[in-house]
C-alpha cells in the first residue's frame, strides 16, 4: 500500500511541473518602483505573462539595503510562483552586512541572467559641473559640500560613489534614500546634487532635461547616450562599474519549473520588442541558462567583496 501511494505520488509530481503555471507567479523587486530593476523586471514581466498564460506579478518589497525582498522570496514555498530579481545588492550584501537572512548561492536557484548594464553620473542642473572631470574639481574646492544619494548603504550606487571618492581623493556626501526612486525625486528637486544612477532609472531624467548627465561607470560608452563618455576616460583611468538584474526562485524549486521558467525568460529577452525597450533603457539584453547565471553572481561576489572593503563598511549589522 505505501509502495503504490510512493509511485502515485512520484508521478504526480512531474504531472505538477508540467500543468505550471496555474495560477500567477509574483516577481519580488527588492527595490521602489521607478528603480532600475524595477523597470526591466516589468519590460519582462509583461512579455513572459502572455506566453506563460499567467499574470508576472510583480511585488515591490523595498527595505533594509535589498535584504528584506530576498528573506521573503527566500522563504517562501519552492513552487516556482514566488521569484526575486537578483541585483547586485544581493551580491554585496554577503560581504557587507553581518546576520544575513538567507544566502544568495545556497537558498536561491539561478534561472536566468535577463540584462546587464552600467551606472550613469547624473547631477542638478544647477551645479557648475559639465564633465566628471569637473565634477571632483567642484568637489576638491568645496569638500564635502556636495550630497551623492544612493538607493541605500552599501547599494552598488552607494559603492560606485564611494569608488569615485576614493580614487579621485575627493569628499562627498553620501545620502543614502530607500530605493533610487525617492533619491532620484530629490536630485530633481535640488536636495541633493549628484547621483551614480543605474543607467535604465537614471536615462529617461537625462533625456528631458530633469537632470544632466556627466558620464557613464562601465568600460565603454553606451549606444543609448553615445555623447556620455566613460568616467574612466575623461577623469578616471581604471574606474569601471557594472550591474546586472536576473531571476532566482528559492532552492528546491522543481528542475522542471527552472526549465520552463528558463525558457520563457529567454524567449522574451531576445524578442525584438524586449530587446529594444530594454535598450532604450540602456540594459543590454542577455538571457543566459541557469549554469551561467550562478557562475556570474559566484564572480560577482568577490569583485563587490573588494569594493566594500575599500569603502571600510564590512561587517554592518543588517
Amino acid at each position: 500500500m505505501r509502495f503504490a501511494i510512493f509511485l502515485l505520488a512520484f508521478a504526480a509530481a512531474p504531472a505538477l511541473s508540467q500543468q505550471y503555471p496555474v495560477r500567477a507567479v509574483r516577481l519580488i523587486v527588492a527595490s521602489s518602483p521607478g528603480s532600475g530593476v524595477d523597470i526591466v523586471a516589468r519590460i519582462m514581466a509583461q512579455k513572459v505573462s502572455t506566453s506563460l498564460g499567467q499574470q508576472v506579478v510583480v511585488d515591490n518589497r523595498a527595505g533594509a539595503g535589498a535584504n528584506l525582498g530576498a528573506e521573503v522570496a527566500a522563504k517562501s514555498p519552492a513552487d516556482g510562483y514566488t521569484l526575486l530579481m537578483g541585483t547586485p545588492a544581493h551580491t554585496i550584501n554577503v560581504s557587507l552586512y553581518s546576520g544575513l537572512g538567507y544566502d544568495v548561492v545556497r537558498d536561491f536557484a539561478p534561472v536566468s541572467l535577463v540584462s546587464t548594464g552600467q551606472y550613469v553620473v547624473i547631477v542638478h542642473p544647477s551645479v557648475p559641473a559639465r564633465t566628471a572631470r569637473e565634477l571632483i574639481a567642484l568637489a576638491k574646492a568645496r569638500p564635502g559640500a556636495l550630497g551623492f544619494g544612493s538607493a541605500g548603504p552599501g547599494n552598488s550606487t552607494h559603492l560606485a560613489g564611494e569608488l569615485f571618492n576614493s580614487m579621485a581623493g575627493i569628499r562627498m556626501l553620501h545620502v543614502p534614500y530607500k530605493g533610487s526612486g525617492p533619491a532620484l525625486v530629490d536630485l530633481m528637486s535640488g536636495e541633493i546634487q549628484v547621483m551614480f544612477a543605474n543607467i535604465t532609472a537614471g536615462l529617461p531624467y537625462i533625456r528631458n532635461q530633469r537632470v544632466r548627465g556627466l558620464a557613464v561607470t562601465g568600460p565603454k560608452r553606451t549606444p543609448q547616450a553615445p555623447d556620455l563618455p566613460t568616467v574612466a576616460e575623461t577623469a578616471l583611468p581604471g574606474y569601471a562599474v557594472t550591474s546586472f538584474f536576473g531571476v532566482l526562485a528559492p532552492t528546491g524549486t522543481p528542475a522542471s519549473v527552472i526549465a520552463k521558467l528558463n525558457a520563457e525568460i529567454v524567449k522574451a529577452v531576445h524578442s525584438p520588442e524586449v530587446r529594444s525597450s530594454l535598450a532604450h533603457e540602456g540594459a543590454e539584453g542577455i538571457g543566459s541558462s541557469p549554469e551561467d547565471f550562478a557562475a556570474y553572481i559566484r564572480a560577482e561576489i568577490p569583485k563587490w567583496a573588494v569594493a566594500v572593503k575599500t569603502a571600510g563598511l564590512q561587517g554592518q549589522a543588517k
